[in-house]
């Protein structure tokens, strides 16, 4: 259960996700988004009101719609071009946070990847899938950053601190992304479940839906140690040794198990989703579950 080096881990990650959001048909995005989009209209949110009253400016950024420049503003600001954007706009986005841990750096098995590269893969390849179906892309943080046009999944990408770790970062953080939005939540999600409830409560208070994805290692779930074993905790450096570890067996799978009922259970109380996935399954069964929850999500409001 040592670290490995993650040579060339940013490349690697990029070309799998490109590769995984290549395989999903556009038509299936772009229809998505024209459903919902009538939908709405239908829903009679073309008449002026909260989010469609308030207008706000922001810089105009490479890759937005020249249309979308609003050239009056930029004449008052004689070295910047800006963009308006409605509330909606500006709310209404796919927001991603990743576990920045070293607990994700872990594969139980050579021929896997480690739970780290999985979650930045599937991060990735959400964003790209999310920005060629025209949605807005946040990256949630410490400091907000929001991304759409045809650059966004590559500008996201270049933010997304791809080799970076942070032990301190282990929970979900509560940004500021808008009543409208929704939030992807990337990890394995082994901190206590009453600290990640807490910022979930606080989400899901201003109306935001979210997803939930939990990211482990098949013998984190399997448990398929035995003999003389020493276990290291990434973020701490603590060791244990154990002279049979097939004795523990049955008592962590009964507390993995408690410790996922748990998880689930505190998304289901603000109707969010849990989405468990194992490092043994393909990237793309995640990546289509968290896809279809997002539309569900969308579709409810």
């Amino acid at each position: 259960m040592n670290e490995r080096p993650q040579s060339n881990h940013g490349a690697i990650v990029r070309h799998e996700a490109e590769a995984i959001a290549v395989s999903f048909p556009p038509l299936l995005v772009e229809a998505e988004r024209i459903a919902h989009t009538v939908a709405a209209g239908m829903h009679g949110r073309r008449r002026a009101g909260p989010g469609e009253s308030f207008w706000q400016h922001r810089p105009y950024a490479f890759g937005d719609p020249v249309s979308a420049i609003d050239w009056r503003q930029s004449a008052r600001i004689a070295d910047r071009l800006y963009i308006r954007q409605n509330e909606w706009d500006a709310a209404a986005a796919v927001w991603i946070w990743r576990d920045k841990s070293r607990s994700l750096d872990y594969a139980s098995l050579k021929d896997q990847p480690t739970k780290r590269r999985r979650a930045d893969i599937i991060a990735v390849a959400l964003a790209t899938l999310l920005a060629e179906g025209g949605e807005r892309i946040g990256l949630a943080g410490p400091e907000r950053r929001i991304f759409h046009g045809r650059n966004a999944a590559a500008r996201f990408y270049e933010e997304f601190e791809i080799d970076a770790f942070d032990d301190l970062a282990s929970l979900p953080v509560y940004a500021h992304v808008g009543a409208h939005a929704r939030i992807v939540m990337i990890s394995d999600f082994f901190a206590d479940p009453e600290k990640i409830a807490d910022v979930v409560a606080q989400y899901a208070s201003q109306g935001i839906k979210g997803v939930m994805l939990q990211i482990i290692d098949p013998a984190e779930e399997t448990f398929p140690f035995k003999g003389r074993t020493e276990f290291s905790d990434f973020e701490s450096r603590d060791r244990l040794t154990f002279g049979d570890a097939r004795s523990l067996g049955e008592a962590y799978r009964r507390e993995f198990a408690a410790h996922r009922e748990a998880l689930r259970n505190l998304a289901g109380r603000v109707q969010w989703n849990f989405l468990p996935h194992r490092t043994d399954a393909p990237a793309s069964s995640a990546l289509m579950a968290l896809y279809i929850a997002l539309a569900d999500q969308r579709g409810r409001r």
